[in-house]
């Protein structure tokens, strides 16, 4: 019984991130955009590794395919968004609010992601590493 709930728990970490991949992959150059907004170097290859991070590690995660590493590694993708998209720190007005709850609800699935590399995909999974 537990083995279930973990795998189930280890799924829906990571529907989030597989749906905003999916959507991100409709419309690219929304992410693109979005990128070059904040001024980082070569959004459009950022925003096919942001699509390849959020749908391609999720998908990962969710079949229990090397989750470990792949927790790990978005972890530290979901890190990076709260320093460059919801550094609520450097915001004045609305946005501070707001990208605060964004970047509290980002460590708390880090802590989800943390959760799941350090105790692995669990039973049901592709493979149990």
């Amino acid at each position: 019984m537990s083995q279930a709930v973990f795998s189930v728990a280890r799924i829906l970490v990571v529907v989030l991130f597989c749906v905003s991949g999916a959507q991100k992959l409709m419309n690219p150059g929304m992410v693109a955009g979005a990128i070059s907004a904040k001024g980082l170097p070569y959004p459009q290859v950022l925003a096919y590794l942001t699509i390849a991070a959020e749908l391609g590690l999720g998908l990962l995660i969710a079949l229990g395919f090397y989750a470990r590493a792949a927790a790990v590694l978005l972890a530290v993708f979901t890190l990076a968004t709260i320093v460059v998209f919801h550094n609520f720190w450097s915001m004045t007005g609305d946005a501070v609010r707001t990208n605060q709850i964004q970047a509290m609800k980002n460590l708390s699935i880090i802590g989800g992601l943390l959760m799941i590399a350090a105790a692995g995909p669990g039973r049901f999974a592709l493979n149990r590493r």
